[in-house]
């Protein structure tokens, strides 16, 4: 729903990846913003703005050279709109950290390491691991 993951992951690439490189994200369906995501991004000095879940509807540009998919309902769909547009399409399965319970620094937790795990994919990805030190 564009709420967690997807989010996440263009904050993460944004601050990782060359400011000439266009990053957009964008659910199967608009969710509602997930104030934990703003929490674990922040801790990094990161956040999102004033941005609302979108889907791919909603993005401007229905030009990419790669998607990559988080889950796989999203997956289906980037496979789905590759057939009339030509783009690379990626799945990296990542978990959902809003079926994470306990107590708020458990769920945080979970967050954290999503943001961990999609930092690390998009730096491998791109050829980024030797500026691992640190967000």
């Amino acid at each position: 729903m564009n709420a967690i993951r997807s989010p996440m992951a263009e904050a993460l690439a944004r601050h990782v990846l060359p400011t000439g490189i266009f990053v957009a994200s964008a659910g199967v369906r608009a969710g509602e913003r997930d104030p934990f995501v703003d929490a674990v991004l922040a801790e990094d000095g990161l956040g999102i703005g004033d941005r609302r879940p979108r889907t791919m509807d909603d993005l401007e540009d229905g030009y990419f050279d790669l998607i990559v998919t988080l889950a796989p309902e999203a997956h289906h769909a980037a496979l789905d709109l590759t057939r009339s547009v030509s783009a690379e399409v990626e799945y990296w399965p990542m978990p959902d950290p809003s079926t994470a319970t306990g107590t708020r620094d458990q769920i945080m937790s979970a967050y954290r390491a999503l943001k961990e795990r999609l930092e690390k994919r998009i730096r491998s990805r791109f050829g980024l691991e030797s500026d691992a030190g640190g967000t």
